[in-house]
């Protein structure tokens, strides 16, 4: 007899596990199925855990550099790259296996194995050759996503590499050509910048991390230029080929010129696309739009009844925590509760060196859908704790409506960005306005007093500038 669940979920990522513990938690027996052999999904094993790690130490390389320039005197700094990657792994191995406790602490019923549908209340699963197969009332597919390539080139993850390889390279590159200057573009030549390799992004269109404030855009690739990194704008790369010693980008300028640029390796950072392979969904007829995106209603259904979808494969920004909200929207919602998302509110994260953050809407979407708005600026140039800390690059942006005075979105470029949104994150969850952040108490000296400063300079009331 087969074991029967009222949730299987298939994919062991930061929404599939999520979805699983809070399903449990909620009383339905619960499956969680994932293929890689290890938990935590493309977030913890290739993405946000490992680059994140990367990112800390090769930004205390960098500062462990310059400590003479604030009294600090060492001797030579010297990189031992096999030393960090170890560390790197070593945090990851540590974090996978705390999920896999979590899932046994909460009654999750974890399966080893790539899962498909044999029919819509039935779950094969494969692991080295051998099938299980489960019966389930309610399925959750959240098997996240997959880096694209360019067309007709192929990842090799030796020199033309996807941010998976970036992050595992045994020797330091002297060059490296970044395609695409996204978050992850940014992030992984960041690294590799900050420990010694010439760093060149190429990128289609006329600014970096398209999704974001264009006036933060800019100030983020001034701050980028300085610490040595390369810009080429409006371009297309046209061919990549493979050299004895590394490989030679040929590019196509919007204004009609070419160029090559040679490179120990390139990483191609174009873009995901949701991965929904070997689930049989074209047997089971789940509909599937344009991009490759499982289509789901309000409720993250899909066009058959007892099949949900959540996170990388549905709509929507690519992020952990866009997907864990969702998993835990699903599973309060199969359970009879009321589980939402508000996607006004999930915040964007660039952790580089300074860090870039956003929520809510940018200057352009508000000036396309014809809202007016108000618009409160402060540099962490006047914040004292920045100052004091040589940490003074970037600023807050506060936009909000000219009315009601409704906070709609916020950006803010400089160290801890990352942190401070959360604040803002909060506050616009409660439907702040930009008073109620200029009335609120900071502690002094904290960065994030910054915030309190732009607030107030949406009525032109700041303090400190």
């Amino acid at each position: 007899m087969s074991e029967k669940f009222d949730v299987t979920v298939i994919g062991g990522g930061p929404g599939g596990y999520v979805c699983a513990i809070r399903s449990s938690q909620l009383g339905l027996k619960t499956a969680c199925i994932e293929s890689r052999g290890t938990l935590g999904g493309t977030c913890l094993n290739i993405g946000c855990i490992p680059s994140k790690s990367l990112l800390n130490l090769s930004e205390n390389f960098h500062k462990a550099k310059n400590f003479e320039k604030f009294g600090i005197e060492t001797g030579e700094i010297k990189l031992n790259l096999e030393k960090m990657m170890k560390n790197k792994d070593k945090a990851v191995t540590i974090l996978s296996k705390g999920v896999e406790f979590l899932l046994k602490k909460n009654k999750v019923t974890y399966f080893k194995g790539t899962g498909s549908f044999k029919n819509q209340n039935q779950i094969s699963i494969i692991n080295n050759k051998e099938e299980t197969t489960i019966e389930t009332k309610n399925t959750i597919i959240s098997t996240g996503s997959e880096p694209v390539s360019l067309r007709g080139i192929e990842f090799d993850e030796e020199k033309i590499l996807s941010s998976t390889g970036a992050l595992s390279i045994s020797k330091l590159p002297k060059k490296m050509v970044v395609v695409g200057g996204g978050y992850i573009g940014l992030e992984m030549g960041s690294v590799w910048s900050r420990l010694g390799t010439e760093v060149q992004v190429i990128e289609f269109l006329d600014h970096i991390i398209p999704e974001m404030d264009k006036e933060i855009s800019t100030e983020f690739m001034k701050i980028l230029k300085k610490q040595g990194i390369k810009f080429e704008l409006k371009t297309k790369v046209e061919k990549i080929i493979k050299s004895k010693n590394g490989v030679i980008i040929e590019t196509f300028s919007k204004e009609g010129k070419k160029n090559k640029f040679e490179a120990d390796v390139v990483l191609i950072s174009v873009g995901r696309r949701p991965y929904t392979k070997n689930l049989n969904l074209e047997k089971m007829g789940v509909e599937l739009d344009k991009r490759g995106s499982v289509k789901v209603n309000k409720n993250f259904q899909t066009n058959i009844k007892n099949i949900y979808a959540i996170g990388d494969v549905i709509e929507g920004p690519m992020l952990a925590h866009k997907a864990e909200e969702e998993g835990i929207a699903v599973a309060e919602l199969i359970s009879g509760q009321s589980g939402h998302v508000n996607y006004d509110t999930i915040p964007g994260v660039v952790y580089t060196s300074p860090e870039v953050a956003s929520i809510g809407k940018t200057e352009e979407q508000l000036k396309e859908k014809g809202i007016n708005y108000k618009i409160g600026k402060f540099p962490f140039l006047a914040n004292a704790r920045a100052k004091v800390i040589d940490e003074s690059e970037g600023f807050v942006k506060i936009l909000a409506d000219s009315t009601t005075d409704k906070v709609l979105g916020v950006h803010i470029i400089g160290q801890h960005a990352g942190e401070m949104i959360a604040e803002m994150s909060v506050a616009m969850e409660f439907g702040a306005s930009s008073e109620d952040i200029a009335r609120t108490c900071h502690a002094h000296p904290t960065f994030s007093e910054a915030i309190k400063e732009a607030a107030l300079s949406v009525e032109k009331r700041q303090i400190h500038s």
